[in-house]
């Protein structure tokens, strides 16, 4: 659906193609029109990129992910049909549903709204506006379906409701993170796709290395729980409530830890691996991963609090591994 986006834009409007990639990588021009219809028809139960105005690629020249950004990219009409997820292998269930759970997540503990720093007014204001009730909303009944199905899904292709329910989260959460936005989960997660040497996963193309991406934003996920906990813990332990943790008695102190146990335990129900150093990553490999996250503006500076390139590679250090 990403690349269906990004063809039909240059399609439209030819341009050289860094000419509308999000900056700094890219131009970051304006899409200067309308686009020609999308009919957008999801096969997995995660990415939501039929209800987003975001197409996001693989710039191998820097081996890392970026995109493009517009409300003129969002599809006009979206054709959900669970039953095609029937024979998804269970480790792309699981990779996209951690997609899905992680745009929930960073939609509810993006930076709120009113802080945002949006000067532009009208169509020229961006796609993703921070945290804000509408987001809010989506987001919580998306994680509420996550905790309960994803695990189910995964290990039952023929659970119907679990991969009927999994694809309305995954709807509700492209809805939530379209409004507000994703945050650090997600830029560190491009630095890992294409710096990972050596991967495949059972169920994914052989023949080359290959991260998916929901993995990706998953193993980075409890250690950026415990670093944006203090902003907002009362939205972190509200996530993990909805996921199915029992918040009974936490502090707010307690709010990081109690999320990210909560998504380690998803992580080990469903076999992901035990953080990045499960990918051959090592302290080693710090740098070269926070120098490919740095560029990730877009999405790093949603973050509930600001974030330095020491924050960056203590984020990624912590995620070496979990258990």
């Amino acid at each position: 659906m990403d690349t269906c986006k990004a063809a039909n834009l240059y399609a439209t409007h030819p341009a050289e193609f860094m000419t509308y990639v999000n900056a700094p990588i890219g131009a970051g021009q304006k899409v200067p029109g309308a686009v020609k219809p999308h009919i957008a028809c999801p096969t997995t139960s995660g990415t939501g990129s039929e209800t987003t105005g975001i197409a996001i690629f693989n710039l191998r020249s820097m081996n890392a992910k970026t995109g493009i950004i517009s409300r003129r990219l969002i599809p006009d009409i979206a054709l959900i049909d669970p039953t095609v997820t029937a024979s998804l292998p269970r480790n792309a269930v699981a990779a996209t549903g951690f997609d899905c759970m992680s745009h929930a997540l960073e939609s509810l503990t993006a930076r709120p709204y009113p802080r945002r720093l949006n000067p532009a007014k009208g169509v020229t204001r961006p796609v993703s506006q921070g945290a804000n009730p509408f987001s809010d909303m989506l987001a919580t009944e998306a994680l509420k379906g996550v905790g309960k199905y994803l695990v189910r899904a995964v290990n039952d292709a023929a659970d119907v409701e679990a991969r009927t329910e999994m694809m309305y989260a995954a709807m509700l959460a492209g809805i939530a993170f379209n409004a507000a936005g994703c945050h650090l989960p997600h830029g560190l997660s491009y630095a890992v796709s294409g710096l990972t040497q050596d991967w495949h996963v059972e169920g994914y193309p052989d023949g080359k290395t290959l991260v998916p991406h929901g993995m990706a934003v998953v193993l980075n996920n409890p250690s950026v729980w415990r670093f944006t906990a203090p902003c907002c813990p009362e939205r972190h332990l509200h996530g993990a409530h909805c996921l199915g943790a029992a918040i009974d008695g936490a502090r707010a102190d307690d709010a990081g830890d109690v999320l990210a146990s909560r998504v380690i335990e998803l992580m080990r129900a469903t076999a992901m691996p035990n953080g990045l150093a499960a990918l051959g990553f090592d302290d080693r490999h710090i740098g070269a991963l926070a120098t490919g996250a740095e560029p990730q503006y877009r999405v790093i500076r949603n973050a509930p609090k600001d974030v330095g390139r020491g924050d960056l590679e203590a984020l990624f250090r912590a995620a070496l591994s979990y258990w």
